[in-house]
């Protein structure tokens, strides 16, 4: 129920509009987001690695109404990639196809994304683009678009795309993405989505994660766990002692301002830890979608607001 809520009132524009301006909802975003600018996002970035842990940022948008607006935010990519390289940060980019103009003109989406990963492959060292996933109705051409990108020689290892282990089909998805080799990040899902096609019950979500997370790790393919469930992460560290799988070959995945103790153990512990670190205006939606997917978050955020 909780989760239903969360979800229907991150699609509510009035208030999301309240919550973007209000005095309360920045000060909010401000432990979650890192802040309104690329240079915010690059500051926060030489912040997380000089503690030991890599970053995938993301800029913060969906569902653009028009092709300029998807244009600019291609645009603030490429500006990304490339200071990235130039700074020599340990950094890769997450974006959603929609943000790219999918909805607008999906040729355009696509040429956007090609000219992104093409981007990320020429860096020295190479980079890696993450395209998001969302809402069931974009499932299919997500993937179809990633196994294309990843088809091309050059761009071997510098696209991935994200799998939901809520959505009955994962499984499917999974073992297709790693018979092309493709990198994903294993996530629980955020979106709205009916029974038929997605699991409602945390209990099948958890065991469905956990299912799909065994045959990640065994794949020989460099996968990212995002995750804060405590018993997923020791149901991952004791399946890869068992199995003799290195440490070196996957990573946890966590988001910017949610479990940092957990993020800082970890990585003391000499376990690779990315931290997806969002930035922008448009921190409602994801905000709210974050609660939705695992809703202990909740805590985290009320916690934060009643901080003097």
């Amino acid at each position: 129920m909780l989760r239903a809520t969360l979800i229907s009132l991150s699609e509510s524009r009035a208030l999301r509009r309240w919550a973007e301006k209000s005095s309360l909802g920045q000060k909010v975003s401000g432990r979650f987001v890192a802040g309104t600018q690329l240079e915010d996002a690059l500051r926060v970035t030489q912040s997380l690695n000089a503690a030991g842990m890599a970053v995938s940022v993301d800029n913060l948008g969906e569902n653009v109404t028009n092709a300029d607006e998807a244009r600019q935010s291609a645009a603030l990519y490429k500006q990304l990639i490339a200071a990235m390289s130039a700074r020599n940060l340990n950094a890769n980019v997450s974006l959603k196809l929609t943000h790219m103009g999918l909805d607008v003109d999906p040729n355009l989406a696509y040429d956007h994304v090609r000219t992104l990963v093409a981007q990320a492959a020429a860096s020295r060292p190479k980079n890696f683009v993450r395209v998001d996933m969302e809402g069931s109705p974009h499932t299919q051409r997500t993937l179809d678009l990633v196994h294309e990108l990843h088809r091309i020689p050059e761009n071997r290892g510098c696209v991935g795309t994200v799998i939901q282990s809520y959505m009955r089909r994962s499984e499917t998805d999974v073992a297709a993405l790693l018979q092309d080799g493709i990198r994903i990040r294993l996530c629980k899902g955020a979106y709205k989505e009916p029974p038929e096609i997605a699991f409602q019950a945390k209990s099948e979500v958890d065991g469905n994660y956990i299912r799909l997370m065994k045959m990640l790790l065994k794949s020989g393919i460099y996968h990212g766990l995002a995750t804060h469930d405590a018993n997923i992460i020791r149901e991952a560290q004791a399946f890869v002692i068992r199995e003799k799988i290195s440490r070196d070959s996957f990573e946890f995945q966590m988001l910017y301002g949610i479990r940092r103790d957990l993020q800082q153990s970890l990585v003391r512990e000499g376990w690779r830890m990315r931290v997806y670190v969002p930035f922008g205006t448009e921190w409602y939606p994801y905000l709210m979608r974050r609660m939705a997917e695992r809703p202990a978050n909740l805590r985290f955020v009320l916690k934060n607001m009643l901080r003097g």
